[in-house]
């Protein structure tokens, strides 16, 4: 059964709504049900448990000895090991990034500082670093209020091919909702564009 780790990173998602991105990464949840049958599915809220802050205290645990840690301190390595194990044991992570600013969520910065660990989700060698998550599928649903070109005021998808790259997850799909405050019919066209991706992430699927 494949394991999904699904992120949905928007400040706006409530019990009773969702912001664009989370309902996007929605459907393609259920287009990858209907594709794959059965899923493992982990999902983390980070409106409902936002990630903390990867500051210095957290960087001094990870750095004591276990058998010198306090019990602060082995709390907080248990946590990020979390974080980590969840993307280890996933073979898709589907992540929902809304457009904050022209780049990601701070949340969702704070969980690539928890998982990107040297040693564990990547290592330095003679020749250059490696990435050590192979075999995985990443997909983010990209949402912005205005229409935007990757690398020029659109960082998000630059950011998150040289992070997961870097972690040694190259396998990674964009879907992307475009100019969803810029009136009825851009917003409109936004979903249609999005949509239409999702669809042809699956028929991809079928045809592999």
């Amino acid at each position: 059964m494949l394991k999904v780790l699904q992120l949905k990173t928007s400040i706006l998602d409530k019990q009773d709504q969702q912001g664009v991105s989370s309902e996007l990464s929605d459907e393609l949840l259920a287009q990858l049900r209907a594709e794959y049958g059965e899923l493992e599915v982990t999902q983390r809220s980070f409106s409902q448990n936002p990630v903390p802050y990867f500051d210095q205290q957290w960087l001094q645990a990870l750095m004591t000895p276990s058998e010198q840690r306090s019990q602060q301190q082995s709390d907080k390595v248990a946590y990020s090991d979390s974080l980590i194990d969840e993307l280890q044991q996933a073979d898709i992570l589907l992540v929902g990034v809304p457009m904050y600013n022209f780049a990601i969520p701070a949340t969702l910065k704070s969980w690539t500082d928890h998982v990107a660990r040297a040693g564990v989700t990547f290592k330095y060698t003679p020749t250059g670093s490696q990435g050590l998550l192979k075999n995985k599928k990443v997909i983010a649903v990209l949402s912005s209020g205005g229409q935007h070109e990757e690398g020029v005021t659109d960082f998000i998808r630059p950011y998150l091919r040289t992070l997961f790259g870097f972690l040694g997850m190259t396998d990674i799909e964009f879907i992307v909702a475009h100019g969803l405050n810029m009136g009825e019919e851009p917003r409109a066209a936004g979903f249609a564009q999005a949509r239409a991706q999702i669809k042809q992430l699956r028929r991809q699927g079928e045809a592999a």
